[in-house]
């Protein structure tokens, strides 16, 4: 008798499953090919983003090389076109070397695309304090330290990435602008950061011994 209920029980449970897939065999066949293609739809989209990611950076290099080359026209074009449709890891990337091919022919339209990279929140904040210190750079000799000042000065803080350098185009615009107290002011900074480099601490101590000598009061 067990057997005899165990085969009914059996039936039953085959006929219960054969009735459920006659009502929602459609709904799991939908979900079997939508599963399929998403994971295909993925592939292909990992695929064609490593294809442009391999063709970006062979455009890139091939740029790099012009501009060793002293192609510099060829590199900034390059360069710009990379920034144009470049996948965003390559974009910030071409977007300053484009501004750095851009400086050997008008360093006010360099320091321009440098600004227009500082002012970008998307790239990224030591992106933008790289372009910040970039376009400072090219401004340098002509710039008033006030000017120099508004750009750097957030760059000088400590703990700052660029700090040091930041800090040495301040010294030497406040310098060449006749301002030997806020000369004087940047170049302490320098000598007293334990971080400064050897080489940026040198050429602080051959400025300081160019400034004069403090008024005693």
């Amino acid at each position: 008798m067990s057997d005899l209920f165990g085969e009914v029980d059996e039936e039953m449970r085959r006929e219960q499953l054969k009735k459920l897939w006659d009502k929602y065999s459609i709904y799991f066949i939908v979900l079997m090919v939508l599963i399929v293609a998403g994971v295909a739809g993925w592939r292909g989209y990992q695929y064609l983003e490593s294809k442009k990611a391999a063709e970006a950076g062979a455009a890139f290099e091939k740029a790099v090389e012009q501009s060793e080359q002293d192609k510099h026209a060829d590199a900034e074009k390059a360069f710009t076109e990379l920034a144009a449709k470049a996948p965003s890891g390559y974009r910030t990337l071409a977007r300053l070397r484009a501004a750095g091919e851009a400086a050997s022919r008008d360093s006010k339209a360099a320091a321009k695309m440098y600004d227009d990279i500082a002012a970008d929140r998307s790239v990224g904040g030591e992106w933008q304090d790289l372009a910040k210190l970039r376009a400072a750079g090219l401004m340098l000799d002509s710039a008033s330290y006030a000017d120099m000042q508004q750009r750097l000065e957030a760059s000088a803080a400590p703990k700052s990435t660029f700090r040091h350098s930041a800090r040495e185009m301040l010294a030497l615009s406040a310098w060449r602008n006749n301002d030997m107290t806020a000369a004087r002011k940047w170049l302490d900074a320098i000598s007293e950061d334990n971080e400064t480099p050897p080489g940026l601490r040198s050429r602080a101590e051959a400025l300081q011994a160019l400034l004069p000598p403090v008024a005693k009061s």
